[in-house]
């Protein structure tokens, strides 16, 4: 299973779609916006949902986050109470870019922490400009700088990101695929969403999530190590940040 559903959002085919022309198709009950295609991000898997605006009929509308609406797709929130176009109106979604490009540059660095600490992640969280990832780790690391080096090795090699398709009986006969043990992928349409960093013959990390990602691991930038935080008998939660 090789190729994404054509039907897939914008935010997942093309996650360097800024402007994106859309339709109204359905207002919520608590006041959110479904359009009929989006390249908005909800809220998810540790990512924060995308912000921006949208502009119709020479009036515009901040959008202060994005969820996951009932069937899925995204529900754009207004920042306030404001006038929000009609069902059937023609819009322009006008992403805050740079917010959702850290967004992307950190989620993938985080792919890479997973790789130079190998062990079991129980938690992790996506912010403009920084991140965490909680593991399974009764002691702190012994060398923390030799594993921020490490992590600014394999993104300073500019690796592709891509991704790749399988079934859930893929995924069950490779568990191993899954690191996060507090989020499971989602299940019930047959297909699985990978992210692979490397190429195809020798993938740095393989694992199943439905973020953002840059293209390539050189556009993360250097990432500095903050702290690392005890969080009970078996966890530690790994701070990083973007050097901005």
């Amino acid at each position: 299973m090789d190729s994404p559903d054509p039907t897939d959002p914008i935010y997942r085919s093309d996650p360097y779609a800024r402007d994106v022309s859309a339709k109204v198709v359905s207002h919520t009950d608590e006041g959110g916006i479904v359009l009929d295609k989006s390249n908005f991000y909800p809220t998810g898997g540790g990512q924060p949902g995308d912000s921006g605006w949208i502009d119709w009929d020479g009036h515009s509308l901040a959008i202060a986050t994005t969820v996951k609406g009932d069937t899925g797709a995204s529900v754009l929130v207004p920042a306030e109470p404001a006038q929000v176009p009609p069902i059937g109106a023609h819009v322009m979604q006008r992403l805050d870019w740079e917010r959702r490009h850290k967004h992307m540059r950190v989620h993938t660095a985080l792919h890479l922490l997973s790789v130079v600490i190998p062990l079991p992640v129980t938690g992790g969280s996506i912010g403009a400009g920084r991140g965490r990832l909680d593991f399974m780790m009764p002691e702190p690391p012994e060398n923390r700088d030799a594993l921020e080096a490490e992590l600014n090795r394999l993104i300073d090699q500019d690796l592709v990101v891509s991704e790749r398709w399988i079934t859930d009986d893929d995924l069950d006969a490779n568990p191993s695929l899954v690191k996060t043990m507090s989020v499971q992928p989602p299940r019930g349409n047959g297909r699985i969403r990978l992210v692979q960093i490397g190429e195809d013959a020798a993938p740095t990390d393989l694992q199943p999530c439905g973020g953002t990602h840059v293209a390539r691991t050189g556009e993360i930038g250097r990432v500095l190590f903050g702290k690392i935080e005890n969080k009970g008998k078996q966890n530690r939660r790994v701070n990083i940040a973007l050097e901005i």
